[in-house]
Parts: C-alpha cells; structure tokens; sequence
C-alpha cells in the first residue's frame, strides 16, 4: 500500500508532470543562497520538487484551498496573494518559478511587470505555459470532448514563443532560451484521461480553483476516487508505453512551452 501524500501518488503516474519534474532537476539550477518564489504552487506537487533543490522557497497561489492542500507536503512558507500586485517587497528574489499560472490570470502583462519588481537585478525567471498556435490539433479536439478552458481554470489556450517574447519583452524582461515539450501522443493521452476524470468520475467542486478541477484538487477527492485510481495504476504501464511513441516525433513542437528569462542588471 501506497502511504505517500496523495500529491505525490498522482505525480508517479502523470505523464506531463513527470516531463516537468524531468525538467526542474535538469534546467533550473538553484543556487543554496537563493531566495526564490514559486508563482502559482497549485497544490504543492511540483513545489515539492522544486524546494528539494535547496534555497529559500516561497509559495504562492490565489487559493486558500490549494494552500490548505499543499501545506502537509511543503510544510512551511506559504502565501496568499492576489491577482494584482505581489505581496512582496521589490527587488526580494533571485529567481521566480511560474509553472502553468499565467494564462490562469486576466491581467498577464501586470503578473510579468509585478514579476520584474520583485526580482533582483539579474534574477532570473522561469516561465511554463501551454504552447498554442494554428496547428495544434489537440486544442480544436478539447472542448468536443466537453473540455473547455474553463474547466482548466484557463483565461486563455496558452501563448506562442512570439507572444511570450513580445510580453516579456513589454515587462522589461529579456528571453534566454526556451523548450518546448508534451508531444501528441503524452498531450492526447493526457487528454483522454482529464476528459474520463471530468465527464465521469468527478463531482461538481464546491469551490471554483484558479487552476481549473482537471483531477482530485483536495485529499478527500483523491480519496474518493480510490477505485477508479487502483484501476488506473493497473493500466499505467500501458499508458506511459504508449507516450514514448513521442520519441519519434523528435521533430515535432511540444504542446507546453518553458522559458528562461532575466531581470537585466541595470
């Protein structure tokens, strides 16, 4: 039996987390001096690997609920916020991490220029969203499947790598480089399994999340849904062989994107 926190039981067998934890230990370093914010923790899962890098973490998010959720896997350092301005002092981190936030927010351009202030000169921003354009099959596919961006707590699909340089750019923040990543076959799969939790497994949430109710938001939901996770566990394997017929797709841009920017140092 399984006795780790529900968050991290559902990381195991998440094929697109597990992409972004692959890319937190390879591509954000983290110095132990740092002093760092995570934008928009969730309900701690990629938090918690984040904080195993070492530094100073703070975690944030619009929700108490998701707070609530993440306090028993990260412990301490957690902040409410609101949409508008940080509650933080200007020039307080090295580094922020905004991991799938900031197409949950209205004003995205106000987050990138509230990011800009509470960065040091030379600090450092990484920045995860959906990646989207004309060719993305999978996003025309979704709301047939009864997916719409509501329901990911969405304000928008995601951006482009040219949307996000124009935005970073307007914030007074400059783009390092960038990756994309969750190629067709990790996307669809993803797909089918939001679209079977939400059409039949799910109940109507009592509260509406910044982050949508694509999956258990809470311990007593995970825990609701104990048989149908049991199921899923048995044919996990499955799922995950059939996600690495992305590594033929080599070619091919990943439906999420990250970028690396910088605060200049003037």
């Amino acid at each position: 039996m399984d006795l780790s926190p529900w968050q991290l039981q559902i990381v195991k067998r998440s094929l697109k987390k597990k992409e972004k934890i692959d890319l937190i230990h390879k591509h954000i370093p983290v110095a132990p001096s740092d002093v760092l914010l995570d934008l928009g923790c969730a309900q701690g899962i990629l938090s918690y690997f984040l904080r195993r890098k070492g530094g100073f973490w703070v975690s944030t998010d619009l929700d108490f609920v998701n707070l609530e959720s993440s306090q028993a896997l990260l412990g301490k350092n957690l902040v409410q916020m609101g949409e508008k301005a940080l509650p933080f002092k200007s020039f307080s981190f090295d580094q922020v991490v905004c991991l799938d936030y900031l197409e949950h927010i209205d004003d995205d351009d106000l987050t990138l220029e509230e990011i800009r202030r509470v960065l040091k000169a030379g600090g450092r921003l990484v920045l995860v969203t959906p990646h989207s354009g004309k060719f993305f099959l999978l996003q025309k596919i979704r709301p047939l499947l009864g997916l719409k961006i509501e329901l990911y707590g969405h304000k928008r699909e995601g951006y482009s790598l040219r949307d996000l340089e124009m935005k970073l750019r307007k914030a007074g923040l400059r783009r390092v480089k960038h990756k994309t990543y969750s190629r067709f076959f990790t996307e669809l799969l993803e797909l089918i399994l939001n679209a079977v939790y939400v059409n039949m497994l799910s109940k109507k949430p009592p509260a509406k999340l910044r982050d949508g109710h694509i999956r258990p938001s809470t311990s007593e939901e995970f825990a609701s849904q104990s048989k149908a996770f049991k199921l899923y566990k048995f044919v996990y394997p499955l799922v995950w062989l059939v996600s690495r017929l992305d590594k033929l797709l080599f070619f091919q841009r990943g439906n999420a994107i990250i970028v690396w920017a910088m605060k200049d140092q003037n």
